[in-house]
């Protein structure tokens, strides 16, 4: 499932800054929708961030 930047960063428990900051290193996949929107596959993204980072999301 495709989620904007704050959704994602809500999901992730850090900032949209933090994601977008993430999204210009490449560090995530994203698809560019426009110059101003790009989609987050969270799927994708936490698989990566757990290989890099070691990171879980939030327990609700």
């Amino acid at each position: 499932m495709y989620v904007k930047k704050v959704e994602l960063a809500r999901r992730l428990s850090v900032s949209p800054r933090t994601i977008e900051e993430w999204t210009q290193k490449r560090i995530i996949p994203y698809l560019a929708m426009s110059s101003r929107l790009n989609l987050y596959n969270f799927d994708e993204v936490l698989e990566v961030l757990k290989g890099r980072y070691k990171v879980e999301p939030a327990q609700r």
